[in-house]
């Protein structure tokens, strides 16, 4: 069994591109494939590979300056999910576009999980889902607010074209997403816009799934994840959803029934929007990838999202961005 580790830590690295070199090489003596984003901001990614190995890269990770409390999120996979190992180098390790913005300087204040469901509850709280529209439309907390974004990059003009009205009787902003990096960067930037009471879920959507049992949970439908499962439940447990090899959207076993829908090469959402040449790429990669599984190989096109680090749409929400 591939051990499948997501991680991210918000750290200063005047030089990213310093620790890139020991970085990619100590992970390639161990075998281990996958991303990481370095940025002057900190660390984000997901690798793969032997237990041994993705802890020497995280013993490594931990000596890099603030890492030593690194968060990660462990998840298995039967073959090995990634081509390659790639450290690459970027302005942001999730990207918000918004200069100045340092969770390490100023967040929110992390609530757990066992006191998330009173503060929501709250009337004086708004809720707001920092994720973006395909996350929504499979599970949210109820009564949570739903930005509509495609982006993360777009939420800073989402929430200044709707202050007003977001806040409007309500005196503190609690935001959430699926394992915490979006909702400490979002925090951080609702507290540079002068709104002092801002709370966070402390682990994400992840975290909650996990601890709360489910007669006191608050949560509605699945969430989307960023890695082959992906969607979960309460529990953590694998949900219905299945990924479009397509566009990467989920889709649910309504989606898979439709006669628009077909595996590995589209479904409903991007149905009529490639053309015949690109449907057949896809059909052939994904005879490739069944030909490769049956193999007991994993196929180049078999790949894991990133930590929480959306981007656009799922298809660049690869580590890549």
């Amino acid at each position: 069994m591939i051990r499948v580790c997501a991680l991210y830590r918000f750290a200063s690295f005047p030089d990213p591109a310093a620790l890139r070199g020991p970085l990619l090489a100590i992970a390639e003596a161990n075998g281990i494939r996958g991303t990481l984003l370095l940025a002057r901001e900190g660390i984000n990614g997901t690798i793969a590979g032997t237990q041994a190995g993705i802890e020497a890269v995280l013993d490594h990770i931990r000596t890099l300056p603030g890492c030593a409390d690194l968060d990660f999120k462990d998840s298995t996979a039967e073959t090995m999910p990634f081509h390659r190992m790639k450290v690459r180098l970027k302005r942001e390790i999730v990207s918000m576009g918004v200069e100045g913005i340092d969770p390490r300087r100023e967040v929110g204040t992390y609530v757990a999980p066992d006191q998330w469901n009173a503060l929501i509850a709250d009337p004086r709280t708004v809720l707001i889902d920092t994720r973006n529209d395909y996350e929504v439309a499979i599970g949210t907390f109820n009564g949570a607010v739903d930005p509509g974004t495609r982006s993360f990059r777009d939420f800073p003009r989402w929430f200044r074209e709707n202050r007003e009205e977001l806040l409007a009787g309500k005196t503190q902003v609690a935001m959430f997403c699926t394992g915490g990096i979006r909702c400490e960067k979002a925090t951080a930037f609702l507290k540079a816009e002068g709104v002092e009471d801002v709370f966070h879920l402390d682990g994400g959507i992840l975290k909650y799934l996990e601890t709360m049992p489910v007669a006191e949970s608050r949560w509605q439908g699945e969430c989307f994840v960023f890695d082959a499962r992906v969607a979960v439940g309460h529990g953590l447990e694998q949900g219905r959803h299945a990924l479009c090899h397509g566009c990467r959207m989920p889709v649910s076993p309504a989606d898979r029934a439709s006669p628009l829908y077909v595996e590995g090469v589209s479904c409903p959402a991007c149905h009529g929007t490639r053309d015949a040449a690109r449907l057949a790429a896809y059909a052939e990669r994904h005879r490739q990838e069944r030909l490769a599984a049956a193999r007991g190989q994993a196929h180049v096109g078999a790949r894991f999202l990133p930590h929480d680090a959306a981007q656009t749409a799922p298809r660049d929400e690869l580590p890549t961005p």
